[in-house]
């Protein structure tokens, strides 16, 4: 039998120590360690594939929390029947006792451990809709306040506007244009075309 540890983070700001820390404490083995920075909402992650290809019947996987394994209902109750029906591993869900296939094999202890995984699965789906409710609504209140997102607007340089005049003329090209405003050819045609625009809305 060999030992299985599953990491998840949803992003590379959030940090994975508390789970890692549990992995080491149980002594699996750190080339046994599988994580991924990535959301979950959908099993279509790299390490996750690898560790499921690398496993055989009778290994263990061991999970810090229901919700490190996915946050969709449906997912995690098919993936959980490929890797304790198919694949033949056992799982132990480390915030959740109850979850642990090693015990309770008896049709008592399966329909219990069953039930659990429902109940969790549904409430690690109902809390990633909840997220998703409260960071939309976030940036909506943000952009009522006037906050701007994405990348700040880059200037103009400070020879811009003669130089548009110039090719607008017909004195010199766009490529000149650009080389003269240190800017791509791309970028200058973009900004000539909307100072264009805003001076015949003027």
């Amino acid at each position: 039998m060999d030992l299985y540890g599953y990491v998840r983070v949803s992003s590379r700001e959030q940090n994975e120590d508390r789970q890692m820390v549990s992995m080491r404490e149980l002594s699996i083995p750190e080339n046994n360690i599988y994580m991924d920075r990535q959301s979950g909402k959908d099993f279509e992650r790299p390490a996750y594939k690898r560790m499921v290809r690398q496993m055989k019947k009778g290994d263990l996987l061991y999970i810090k929390s229901i919700d490190r394994l996915g946050r969709n209902y449906e997912e995690i109750q098919n993936q959980w029947r490929i890797l304790t029906k198919d694949k033949g591993v056992d799982v132990v869900v480390l915030d959740m006792p109850l979850l642990d296939t090693r015990r309770g094999k008896d049709l008592v202890g399966t329909f219990l451990s069953d039930i659990v995984l429902q109940v969790l699965s549904f409430v690690a789906e109902n809390e990633r809709t909840n997220i998703r409710t409260r960071q939309a609504e976030g940036i909506a209140a943000a952009k009522a306040r006037g906050v701007q997102f994405g990348r700040p607007a880059r200037p103009l340089p400070d020879n811009f506007q003669y130089v548009c005049r110039r090719w607008e003329n017909g004195e010199i090209t766009g490529t000149d244009g650009a080389r003269e405003c240190g800017i791509p050819l791309s970028t200058f045609r973009y900004w000539a075309q909307k100072q264009k625009k805003i001076g015949d809305m003027q």
